[in-house]
């Protein structure tokens, strides 16, 4: 397990006083960059929820679209087999005469 003094003697004289700085100024930065992130984390959120009732919009105009083709597509193949191969009425020639 690394030793305090070893994490000092690498950070050398510029990370000590940067260390020692950061923790006087904490005090006073923490509250102002709350008060910036509070507003830009709030105007992220209400992006995300406007996106998110678009959307859900969107994919329920698709679901309706999909649902509209499926129905058509089913329709068609109940038409095909209701349709008989030969229509009513039109002679059918049963006799074979080979080209004779």
């Amino acid at each position: 397990m690394p030793k305090i003094t070893d994490l000092v003697e690498d950070a050398g004289a510029p990370g000590i006083i940067a260390g020692i700085g950061a923790v006087l100024l904490a005090p006073v930065l923490i509250p102002v960059v709350a008060g910036i992130g509070k507003p830009i984390a709030k105007s992220i959120i209400k992006g995300g929820i406007v996106a998110y009732e678009k959307s859900k919009g969107a994919f329920a105009e698709l679901g309706e679209t999909w649902e509209d083709i499926v129905a058509e597509a089913k329709a068609e193949l109940a038409e095909n087999r209701e349709t008989p191969l030969f229509e009513a009425g039109t002679p059918v020639d049963n006799t074979s005469d080979n080209g004779v």
